[in-house]
C-alpha cells in the first residue's frame, strides 16, 4: 500500500505544482485557544471566516478548542471532541462507516454508502476532506481546532448545512522550535509525537511532525483469543513554506496516515421480539444449533466472533496553499490532492456461528480540489469572493459469503431446505460499486459595515453537483452457478432471498443556488448580538448499497437516487464578555426546518441490501446552546457548555419499522401487525414516525471541567503544578433509524482527571486518569439484518489511566 502511496504522491505533485504561480497563504500562527499558559482577557484568534479576527467579534457560533486542551483531554482524534463540544455528536462502527453531526443533523445514522454528502465539512488547512473515515486517525501537529455550527455553505469550498469543523496545523516558521511528547497508559496504551520546524534559507522553512498510537482492545474474542477494537495509528505531516517576494507565500504540504487494527467487533447486549414466527428469532434460532452466547452481559466485553476482523485504514495527500498580497486585497489559491484506501473485514452474523463468513468491502478513493478566494478587508466594506471545484472518483469490490450453518439460519425452518447445509454454503456476493462525483461552486460574502456598531452581511452561492454510479451484485452457489431471478429451482430461490444480484447505474446532476443574511449589533466593545437566516440546500444522492427489486426481481429504479435536502435555517445569539474580559458568556437559539430530508430506509432483506437512501418528508431540529468560560487570574479557570437539541421527524409517513414491528408477513398500508413474536406475525409495508426524535442526538449535552495551579519549582526550573477536570454527560439517545424500545442507549457521564507540573522552560509532566469512574455505557447499539431480534453494541471506553511527558523549545 505504501508504494502506492508514493506513486500516487508523484502523480499528484505533478499536476498541482505547476499551480504555485498563483499565489499561496501562510496563515499566521495562532495563539491556543483557552491555553492554560494564556493571560487573563487574551483574546482568541480564529480563521472561521477565512480572515484573522476574535472569536467574539464574530456573528456566528463557534467553539474553539486549543492545542492544549486538546492534548491535556486527551482529544486526539475528531471522535473525542464530542466530549468537548456539545452540539458535535461521532458515530462509528468502523471508519467507512462513520457520522459526524452537529445539532442533531449531518449524514443519515448507521448508513454506510459512497453516494450522498457530509452535511458537516472537515478542512485541515483549508483543505476538505471528503472521506469521513479521516475523523478517526489522530490529529497531526494541530494548533486550533473551531467547529462551527450552521449552514456554512457561503463561506467554505464544499456546500455543508450541518456546520464544519475547521483545522488548523502548526505552519512552518523561520525559528527553530520542536515539541516531544510521550504518553504511557493501561491496555497497553502508548503514544508518541514530535514535530520540528526551522528555516532552510532566508525565504524557505520547513515542517515535521510524526504521530503514533497505539492500544491494546477492550473487547476479548474467546474465539481468536486475541483482544479486539484495538488502536494501531501512524502518521507523518511534512510542510514548505517558500517566501520568494514580500508579497507571495507558497506551502507545499504532505501527509500520510495508516491504520491496521483488528477491529471492529461488537458484544451482545439484549435480545427482543419480533414479528418474526417464534421459531425464527434468535432464542429458537441458536438453540437449534446449541449455541450459547459466551455472555449475557455486554459489560463484560466478551464476544467470540468467528470471521476475519480487520479495519485497514491509509489517507493521504499533497496540497498547494498560496497567497497573493494585491495591496487592496489577498488571492488566494489552494489546490489538493488526496485518497483513501480501505482494506476491511467484518463478521456481520455477529455471533460465533459460521453464518457469514465473509463480509467486506475494500474501497478507493481519490479526489481533487481546487479553491480560490479574494479576500478584502475595509473600513465599510469586507468582501470575500471564492470558487470551488470537487471531483471525486471511488471504487469498491465488495464481497459476502455465507457460511455451513446459514441454511439453518436464514431459511424458515418450515422449508426442508433449511436442514441442508449445502443450500447456503459457499454462496457468495461480488459487488462491483463506482461513483464519479463531481461538483463546482462560486459563493460569497459580503460585510457591509453600516456604522460602527451595525453590520449586515449577505451571502451567496450557486453549486452544480453531478453524481454518477454502478451497481453490480453478482452471486453465485457452492456450485458455482449464478443464482438468477430467471431459475425456479427451490433452491435458487431460496439462495437469492438471502443475496440478491443486482445492478443499476443511478445518476444525479442538479443545480443550486443558496443564500444566507446575518445581522449584527455591537451594543458595547464586548456586547455582539446577531441574528441569521439562511436558506441552504444539501446536494442530491446516489444509492450504491442496493436497492429493492421489484416482484419480477428488477431494482426498483425510482429509488436509485435522492432529491437533495432543502433548508431553512434561523439563529439568534449574543456574544457577551465581562469583568476585564475574565467572563464571558456565549448564547445561541436555532432553528433548522429541513424538506426532504435525507434518511436510511431499510427492506428488510438478510443479505447486501440492508439499506438504502430515501427523502423523509421533513425533519426539524432547534434549541439553545451556551458556553460559559471564567478565568478570574492566571491560577484559576472553568467553563460549562451545554446544548438542549429537540430534533425530530415532522413527517416521515414512509420510514422503516422498528424492530419490534417488522420480520413477519408483509400486510397493506393501514394493516395491524401481531403481538411481537407471534408465530406467523404480520408487519406493515411501512411505518409513520413522525413526531419521534431523530437517532443520535441526546436532548441534553453538557461539558464542563476547571484548572487551578500554582507556583512550583521542580527539577532546577519555575513553573507551576496544577490540578485539572473535565467532564461531560448526554441524556439518553435513539441508536436505531427508526426508534426502537430495543435500541434507546442511556445517558451517561464521563469525568476526566489529570495532575502535573509544567515549567516556564516548556517542559511538562501530568498524570490522567479517563472514565475515572468506569461508568458502563454503549457508543450505539445496532440491529443485524434479518430482524431475529438480535440487538448488538458497541461498549464506551473502560477506565483508562497513565502519563504523559512533553517538552517544547
Amino acid at each position: 500500500m505504501h508504494s502506492i502511496f508514493l506513486r500516487r504522491l508523484a502523480a499528484a505533485t505533478a499536476i498541482i505544482f505547476p499551480l504555485a504561480a498563483q499565489g499561496q497563504e501562510a496563515k499566521e500562527a495562532l495563539p491556543p485557544a483557552a491555553s492554560p499558559e494564556a493571560s487573563v482577557g487574551d483574546p482568541i484568534l480564529v480563521t472561521a471566516r477565512r480572515r484573522a479576527e476574535t472569536a467574539q467579534n464574530i456573528p456566528l457560533a463557534i467553539s474553539v478548542i486549543g492545542s492544549d486542551r486538546i492534548d491535556n483531554t486527551g482529544s486526539f482524534n475528531v471522535g473525542r471532541l464530542q466530549q468537548l463540544t456539545p452540539a458535535l455528536n461521532f458515530y462509528s462502527s468502523n471508519p467507512r462507516n462513520s457520522a459526524v453531526n452537529i445539532r442533531g443533523i449531518g449524514v443519515p445514522f448507521g448508513l454506510t454508502n459512497d453516494g450522498f454528502d457530509q452535511g458537516v465539512g472537515i478542512y485541515v488547512d483549508d483543505v476538505y476532506y471528503s472521506r469521513i473515515a479521516s475523523a478517526t486517525f489522530d490529529f497531526l501537529d494541530v494548533a486550533q481546532i473551531e467547529v462551527l455550527r450552521g449552514p456554512q455553505g457561503t463561506l467554505y469550498g464544499k456546500n455543508t448545512t450541518a456546520g464544519a469543523i475547521n483545522i488548523t496545523t502548526r505552519q512552518p516558521t523561520f525559528t527553530l522550535e520542536g515539541n516531544s511528547e510521550i504518553s504511557i497508559g493501561n491496555l497497553g496504551f502508548r503514544q508518541a509525537k514530535a514535530s520540528v520546524s526551522g528555516p532552510l534559507g532566508e525565504t524557505v522553512a520547513a515542517r515535521i511532525a510524526v504521530s503514533g498510537t497505539g492500544r491494546h482492545g477492550t473487547i476479548r474474542n474467546i474465539a481468536t483469543g486475541n483482544r479486539i477494537n484495538e488502536q494501531d495509528n501512524i502518521g507523518l505531516r511534512g510542510q514548505i513554506l517558500w517566501q520568494p517576494a514580500d508579497r507571495l507565500d507558497l506551502t507545499l504540504a504532505g501527509d500520510f496516515s495508516t491504520q491496521n487494527p483488528e477491529c471492529c467487533g461488537t458484544v451482545f447486549v439484549r435480545t427482543g421480539a419480533t414479528q418474526r414466527a417464534a421459531a425464527r428469532q434468535f432464542e429458537a434460532l441458536a438453540a437449534a444449533q446449541d449455541y450459547i452466547l459466551p455472555s449475557r452481559n455486554p459489560f463484560d466485553r466478551v464476544t467470540d466472533v468467528d470471521a476475519d476482523l480487520n479495519a485497514g485504514n491509509e489517507i493521504g495527500g499533497v496540497s498547494l496553499r498560496a497567497r497573493l498580497d494585491l495591496g487592496e486585497g489577498e488571492l488566494t489559491s489552494i489546490s489538493a490532492w488526496r485518497y483513501w484506501d480501505w482494506l476491511p473485514a467484518n463478521d456481520r452474523d455477529y455471533i460465533g456461528l459460521p453464518i457469514t463468513t465473509l463480509s467486506q468491502n475494500p474501497s478507493q478513493q481519490e479526489q481533487f480540489t481546487q479553491e480560490f478566494r479574494y479576500n478584502r478587508t475595509g473600513k465599510a466594506l469586507d468582501l470575500l469572493l471564492g470558487a470551488f471545484a470537487f471531483h471525486q472518483q471511488v471504487r469498491t469490490q465488495g464481497s459476502q459469503a455465507q457460511g455451513p450453518t446459514a441454511s439453518r439460519w436464514l431459511i424458515n425452518p418450515a422449508n426442508p431446505l433449511s436442514q441442508d447445509p449445502t443450500v447456503l454454503d459457499g454462496l457468495t456476493a461480488t459487488n462491483d460499486i463506482r461513483l464519479d462525483n463531481t461538483s463546482l461552486a462560486f459563493f460569497g460574502q459580503v460585510s457591509w459595515h453600516v456604522t460602527d456598531a451595525l453590520t449586515i452581511q449577505p451571502g451567496f452561492r450557486v453549486n452544480h453537483d453531478r453524481k454518477k454510479g454502478l451497481y453490480e451484485s453478482v452471486v453465485t452457489n457452492g456450485d458455482g452457478q449464478l443464482v438468477t431471478f430467471a431459475s425456479a429451482d427451490p433452491r435458487i430461490v431460496a439462495q437469492r432471498g438471502v443475496l440478491s444480484p443486482q445492478r443499476f447505474e443511478p445518476a444525479f446532476s442538479d443545480w443550486n443556488a443558496s443564500y444566507d443574511l446575518t445581522v449584527s449589533y455591537e451594543v458595547s466593545p464586548d456586547f455582539l448580538v446577531y441574528g441569521t437566516y439562511a436558506r441552504s440546500f444539501k446536494p442530491g444522492g446516489v444509492n450504491l448499497n442496493g436497492v429493492p427489486n421489484d416482484d419480477a426481481g428488477n431494482p426498483i429504479l425510482e429509488v436509485g437516487s435522492v432529491a437533495p435536502e432543502k433548508v431553512n435555517h434561523f439563529e439568534l445569539g449574543l456574544k457577551a464578555q465581562g469583568w476585564d474580559r475574565r467572563l464571558t458568556f456565549n448564547l445561541a437559539a436555532f432553528r433548522t426546518d429541513i424538506a426532504d430530508y435525507q434518511a436510511l430506509v431499510v427492506n428488510g432483506q438478510i443479505g447486501v441490501l440492508r439499506g438504502y437512501l430515501a427523502n423523509a418528508e421533513s425533519v426539524r431540529t432547534q434549541g439553545i446552546e451556551w458556553d460559559i468560560a471564567i478565568r478570574p487570574s492566571r491560577r484559576f479557570n472553568a467553563y460549562l457548555s451545554g446544548a438542549y437539541t429537540d430534533a425530530t421527524y415532522r413527517r416521515f409517513s414512509d420510514a422503516p419499522c422498528p424492530p419490534e414491528l417488522s420480520g413477519g408477513t408483509t400486510v397493506p398500508d393501514g394493516g395491524s401487525p401481531s403481538a411481537p413474536g407471534t408465530p406467523g406475525g404480520f408487519s406493515p409495508a411501512n411505518c409513520d414516525i413522525s413526531g419521534q426524535r431523530l437517532p443520535g442526538v441526546s436532548e441534553w449535552a453538557l461539558s464542563f471541567g476547571a484548572e487551578a495551579n500554582a507556583p512550583a519549582r521542580l527539577f532546577g526550573e519555575t513553573g507551576e503544578i496544577y490540578l485539572g477536570y473535565d467532564g461531560s454527560w448526554r441524556s439518553d439517545f435513539s441508536s436505531n433509524a427508526s426508534p426502537s424500545r430495543y435500541t434507546w442507549v442511556n445517558g451517561y457521564s464521563l469525568s476526566n482527571f489529570r495532575a502535573g507540573y509544567r515549567s516556564d522552560a516548556g517542559f511538562e509532566i501530568f498524570g490522567w486518569l479517563r472514565n475515572a469512574f468506569d461508568q458502563n455505557y454503549f457508543e450505539q447499539l445496532s440491529v443485524p439484518s434479518g430482524n431475529t431480534g438480535l440487538i448488538v453494541g458497541q461498549p464506551g471506553d473502560p477506565r483508562t489511566y497513565g502519563f504523559t511527558i512533553q517538552h517544547r523549545f
